[in-house]
């Protein structure tokens, strides 16, 4: 699947909550595979505003069980991070 055909797919929880739309994607060059989907572009925000959409409204694919016609995310405890690592994580992308 190509990483354009994932933009302005819906995104579910496996409880069946709509949570977004997918508008933009964080790709990890050094490890080639995409990092987190987005539900709000992030094109020009400033910092705490980049630190709010990775922490409110980003869905990290490690989470996402299925893509098919919607994005399926887990919301499973197995696959949730501790908050010390999510802050970790938010602070280092903010911060490129």
């Amino acid at each position: 699947m190509k990483i354009s055909e994932l933009y302005n797919m819906d995104i579910y929880s496996d409880g069946g909550q709509y949570l977004g739309e997918v508008r933009d994607a964080i790709i990890d060059l050094e490890k080639g595979e995409v990092s987190r989907l987005l539900m709000e572009e992030w094109h020009n925000a400033n910092k705490d505003e980049v630190k709010r959409l990775l922490q409110q409204k980003s869905i990290i694919f490690k989470n996402i069980k299925s893509i098919e016609d919607v994005v399926l995310v887990s919301t499973g405890n197995q696959f949730r991070r501790s908050e010390s690592e999510s802050n970790t994580e938010v602070s280092d992308l903010a911060s490129r």
